[in-house]
């Protein structure tokens, strides 16, 4: 799913390409995309775009005339930019936004349509979206320690809940737990005031780190436009990387699975060396689940079939 780093980025290159430009046509192949009635998304038809903003993980175009748009991307969303009325893609495309020069096209990858397009009558409805989380970039260490700590959460569910902190999903919170030294099932109201303090200056880091990266990757594309916004990438520290060599201390990134989501981990780094149970394998060898790395590394090597 697109985070605050990959949702800034967008923001940025469609104000430098669009900003005071008129909305020649929207189209929507796919009638699921949109989520409310009333107004239509043509009604931004021949208006201006005076803003595009970021909300969470969500995209928010505010026309001329009033109206704005609320685009959630989900998982699979993206955006592509294209010739001016370049057709819809037929197996990925749900909408394409028209603009003199180029076209805005709406895609998904996978069966499952999760993507979502709102649309209100006035930028002020644009709030009833906002979940409430607090801008992670815009708060000091004590505002930040005390919104972690007001509830008792695991601190993957704690960064990741938007009415807490704004824009931070799996990718993002594994990397941030990864740069801190923190297990991801730490309790929030455990932590001590050092590891608030860290938390918070990696939330900062990691964030603004790889903002930059993006930015600069997407200028560096054809078309000044991001065309490689995944959850998983190569230079990332443990998301997505399990099995691989932690690049702090070379040991295997380990991982807790969970319905579609996966945490990714370094026991060495972030757990003292304590293996968390994944659900589904801990489920089936019950208490036969190894604890420490270093006796799952055991195992595997008792389990190896020798060469002959």
């Amino acid at each position: 799913m697109p985070e605050l780093p990959d949702v800034e980025v967008y923001v940025e290159r469609l104000r430098d390409r669009f900003l005071g430009q008129c909305l020649v046509a929207v189209r929507v192949a796919n009638p699921f995309l949109v989520r409310t009635v009333s107004p239509r998304p043509d009604a931004a038809v021949g208006q201006r775009l005076s803003d595009v903003s970021r909300l969470g993980k969500r995209l928010v175009f505010t026309w001329e005339g009033g109206v704005a748009w609320v685009l959630h991307l989900m998982i699979a969303g993206r955006l592509k930019l294209a010739r001016a009325g370049a057709p819809i893609p037929g197996k990925l495309g749900l909408a394409a936004f028209d603009f003199a020069e180029a076209t805005v096209i709406l895609t998904e990858a996978g069966s499952k349509r999760r993507a979502s397009l709102s649309v209100v009558a006035s930028a002020d409805a644009v709030a009833d979206f906002d979940p409430g989380g607090l801008e992670p970039l815009a708060i000091d260490p004590a505002t930040f320690s005390a919104a972690l700590t007001r509830e008792n959460h695991t601190l993957k569910r704690a960064l990741t809940d938007p009415r807490i902190l704004s824009g931070i999903g799996n990718a993002y919170s594994d990397e941030i737990l990864w740069h801190a030294q923190l297990s991801p099932v730490t309790w929030t109201t455990r932590l001590t005031s050092d590891e608030l303090a860290r938390l918070h200056a990696s939330t900062r880091e990691i964030l603004t780190t790889w903002t930059d990266k993006l930015r600069a990757e997407a200028r560096q594309s054809k078309d000044g436009f991001p065309d490689k916004v995944t959850a998983f990438r190569e230079d990332m520290a443990v998301h997505g990387r399990f099995g691989k060599p932690c690049p702090r201390c070379a040991r295997p990134v380990m991982r807790i699975r969970y319905a579609d989501n996966e945490t990714n981990y370094c026991p060495t780094c972030q757990t003292g060396g304590r293996l968390l149970a994944d659900r589904g394998l801990s489920r089936l060898l019950k208490g036969d689940w190894p604890r420490t790395l270093d006796e799952l590394e055991a195992r595997m090597r008792v389990d190896k079939p020798t060469s002959r």
